[in-house]
């Protein structure tokens, strides 16, 4: 697999106290092509999927969307633009969305490539398909015993 675009030197790395959702706009603009704009809508439509959904910065420099776990990266490479869905594998994709890692037990991938159209409806249903995994394997919080 090839190495992320992480942009070292750039501005998103530099943490500085900033928000994640700080660093992402970062990301989307120091991208200054399809791929930051490609990200930028992804992001819009994952916010639209699940308005409680929580933006971090992990991994010196991969967008995270999270809601009771993660639900998927952001990856930016050369040619393509990676959504990695962190329990893709357990998630029906009936409109066979994840073309990427799927020969993993746990992760699938969409690759998003210059021109490609994303079918937003089945991104957002598959979107809140793993909010709803994550929240189906949510561990109930400890009884204290008194």
């Amino acid at each position: 697999m090839k190495k992320a675009v992480t942009a070292k030197t750039s501005s998103a790395t530099k943490t500085d106290g900033a928000s994640p959702s700080r660093m992402i706009d970062g990301r989307i603009e120091e991208l200054g092509d399809w791929r930051g704009e490609m990200l930028g809508r992804i992001r819009g439509l994952i916010k639209q999927a699940d308005p409680d959904v929580v933006e971090e910065w992990k991994w010196r420099g991969v967008p995270v969307w999270e809601h009771d776990g993660i639900i998927c990266t952001g990856e930016t490479y050369k040619a393509v633009v990676k959504l990695t869905f962190a329990k893709g594998a357990a998630l029906d994709d009936p409109a066979g969305l994840f073309n990427s890692s799927l020969e993993g037990n746990v992760r699938r991938a969409i690759d998003i490539r210059e021109g490609e159209k994303i079918n937003e409806k089945a991104l957002k249903a598959l979107i809140r398909a793993a909010v709803e995994l994550n929240a189906s394997k949510k561990k109930p919080a400890k009884k204290r015993s008194t």
